[in-house]
C-alpha cells in the first residue's frame, strides 16, 4: 500500500512507526548474527545469515580488542558453536518464514568436520540471456581450513547448487564479498586470505561472467586497478551505463568505473581517490545506491570505524554523492579544502551524523522515491573495553556518563531518509529500540515495502553490563523489519 503523493509530487517517507518487526532472534536462534544478504525471488525476500559472530571474533581478535570480559558467552574453539550459515525465506502474504537452505559439513584440510560456509555475504537475482527466468546467485565465506568459497545458484529458492570450483577460479581466498547484475553479465570479486583479514584481498580483481550457471568467470580489471595500495574492491554498483567499484585503501578510498564493453580487460577511469580527499578516515566504500541524477557513496574504516592493526581511527562515516561528470558533494561529513574546492556538508551534518559512533555507512537502499541509508553504531562495545584502552577523548566522558547509561540510551544502529540527498530525516537513532542491533546491514526494496536487517550478534548469551554471569539474552540474534503504509479499512 503507498501513500498519496502531495501537491509537489512526492510521497511521505515511511516513519519508525511503520516498520513492524517480522522476524527476532535470530529467527529463534541467537547465533544466527547478522542477516548479511537480502534478495526479493519469486514473490519471496531471501534474508542470509552468518552464524556465530563473536564466537569467531574472539578467536581472531580478543587479544587485540583489549576487552575486560568477552560481551558474549562463546566456546573456546569456535567450531563447538554450529556455524553453518543459512537462508530464509518470508512469505508477506501470509507472514510465514521458512528455512530454505542450510550448508553443509565437510572435512577440513586438517580433517575435522567444518562447515563448507560461515556466510552468505550476498545475493543477487540475474536473468541470462535466453533463460526462460531469473535465478537466484549467492557468494560464501569460507573457513580458512576450507576449499574455498563458491557461488551457489538456485532457481527455484529450495536448492541451491555450486556453480564454479572453491576460490572461484581457484584463487586463495575465503569469501567473495558482493555480486551486481549488469548488462546481462554477473560480476563478483573474491577477499579475504587464509589465516588473514576477511575484508584485504589477496586477489584484488574484479570477474565477470557471461554463463555463471556453468562457473564461467574471467578477469576484467588489472590487479587493483594499477595501484598495489587498493587492499580490496569492498562494493560494486550498477549506474546508468557504468559498473561502479569502490576499493579499500589505506590512503583513502578509490572510485572506479567503466562501460565493461568491447573485449576484457575494460578500461577503467579512476572518478575519486584519496578517500574524497578526507585521507585514511574514509578508508574504504562500504555502501552505493543510484539515486535520481546522482550514485550515492557511503563509506567506512574496517573494524567498525577503527583499523587498530593500521591505527586508523576512530572516526565516523560519511555520505557523498556523485554526478556522471564526476563531479562531487560532500553531503553527510566534516568540511575540507579540496583539488575540486572547498567541500562543506550540504545537509549540515558532520560525519556519522553528527554521532561520532556511526562507524559505517553500511547499506543503502531507494523505497517509493526516498533513499534510505543504515549505520554501524558501536557504542555498546564501550562498556566492555579496559578503560585505558579508550581513545583520549573518551577518557573525560565517564566523568559524566556512564558506559551503562550510554548503552540504555545511546546505542544501536541509526537509519535516515532523504528525498533530495541534502535534507535528512531520522527514522531511528536506537537500533529501533533495540540497543543490540549494532547495525543495519541489508535492505531490500519489495512490492510489498521496505525490508531490512540487523546485525545483531550479542545472543544467545549476553554478559550485562552490570552482572557478573552470562544470561540469556531475548534481544540478541539478527533481526527482520517491513516497513510500509497502512491497508486502508
Amino acid at each position: 500500500m503507498h501513500a498519496a503523493v502531495n501537491r509537489l509530487g512526492i510521497q511521505p517517507g515511511l516513519g519508525r512507526d511503520h516498520f513492524k518487526l517480522v522476524a527476532y532472534g535470530g529467527f529463534g536462534d541467537g547465533h544466527n548474527s547478522y542477516a548479511q544478504g537480502m534478495a526479493w525471488f519469486d514473490g519471496k525476500l531471501y534474508v542470509s545469515t552468518i552464524r556465530g559472530a563473536f564466537a569467531l571474533m574472539r578467536r581472531r581478535q580478543s587479544a587485540s580488542l583489549g576487552l575486560d570480559v568477552w560481551p558474549v558467552e562463546v566456546p573456546a574453539d569456535p567450531y563447538d558453536v554450529d556455524l553453518c550459515a543459512e537462508i530464509w525465506a518470508y512469505d508477506p502474504r501470509i507472514d510465514l518464514w521458512e528455512r530454505a537452505y542450510k550448508a553443509p559439513l565437510i572435512t577440513a584440510s586438517d580433517g575435522s568436520t567444518i562447515p563448507r560456509d560461515f556466510a552468505y555475504r550476498s545475493m543477487v537475482v540475474h536473468q541470462e540471456p535466453g533463460e526462460a527466468k531469473p535465478a537466484l546467485y549467492v557468494c560464501t565465506w569460507s573457513p580458512a581450513k576450507g576449499p574455498g568459497p563458491i557461488v551457489l545458484r538456485s532457481a527455484d529458492g529450495r536448492h541451491f547448487e555450486p556453480t564454479c570450483e572453491p576460490g572461484l577460479v581457484g584463487l586463495p581466498v575465503t569469501t567473495i564479498r558482493t555480486m551486481v547484475s549488469f548488462k546481462g553479465r554477473l560480476y563478483t570479486t573474491p577477499a579475504g586470505s587464509r589465516g588473514g583479514n576477511t575484508n584485504i584481498s589477496g586477489h584484488v580483481v574484479i570477474y565477470e561472467s557471461r554463463d555463471p550457471a556453468a562457473g564461467q568467470w574471467e578477469p576484467v580489471c588489472d590487479f587493483g586497478f594499477g595501484d598495489l595500495s587498493n587492499k580490496s574492491v569492498h562494493e560494486m554498483c550498477a549506474w546508468g551505463d557504468y559498473l561502479y567499484a569502490g576499493t579499500l585503501n589505506l590512503e583513502g578510498f578509490q572510485l572506479w568505473r567503466s562501460r565493461c564493453e568491447g573485449e576484457p580487460p575494460y578500461e577503467w577511469e579512476l572518478v575519486l581517490q584519496k578517500g574524497a580527499w578526507r585521507g585514511p578516515l574514509n578508508q574504504g566504500v562500504l555502501s552505493m545506491a543510484p539515486f535520481k541524477d546522482a550514485l550515492y557513496i557511503g563509506t567506512g574504516i574496517q573494524g567498525g570505524g577503527i583499523d587498530k592493526q593500521n591505527k586508523v581511527g576512530p572516526a565516523p562515516a560519511e555520505v557523498l554523492r556523485v554526478r556522471e561528470d564526476k563531479s562531487w558533494d560532500l553531503l553527510v561529513g566534516d568540511p575540507r579544502d579540496t583539488p575540486d574546492g572547498r567541500k562543506e556538508p550540504l545537509s549540515g551534518r558532520l560525519a556519522g551524523f553528527d554521532n561520532f559512533f556511526n562507524g559505517y555507512i553500511w547499506r543503502m537502499c531507494v523505497h517509493d522515491g526516498w533513499l534510505y541509508t543504515g549505520t554501524f553504531e558501536w557504542s555498546a562495545w564501550l562498556g566492555f573495553v579496559k578503560h585505558s584502552r579508550w581513545p583520549g577523548a573518551f577518557s573525560n566522558v565517564l566523568a559524566y556518563v556512564t558506559p551503562k547509561m550510554m548503552f540504555e540510551n545511546h546505542s544501536g544502529f541509526d537509519m535516515y531518509r532523504t528525498n533530495d540527498g541534502e535534507n535528512w530525516v531520522p527514522v531511528t537513532v536506537n537500533g529501533m529500540g533495540n540497543p543490540y542491533n549494532m547495525g543495519l546491514r541489508t535492505f531490500q526494496s519489495t512490492p510489498y515495502g521496505l525490508f531490512f536487517g540487523t546485525a545483531n550478534p550479542w545472543g544467545p548469551k549476553v554478559m550485562p553490563l552490570d552482572g557478573d554471569d552470562y544470561v540469556f539474552n531475548p534481544r540478541g540474534g539478527c533481526e527482520v523489519f517491513l516497513g510500509r503504509w497502512p491497508t486502508s479499512r
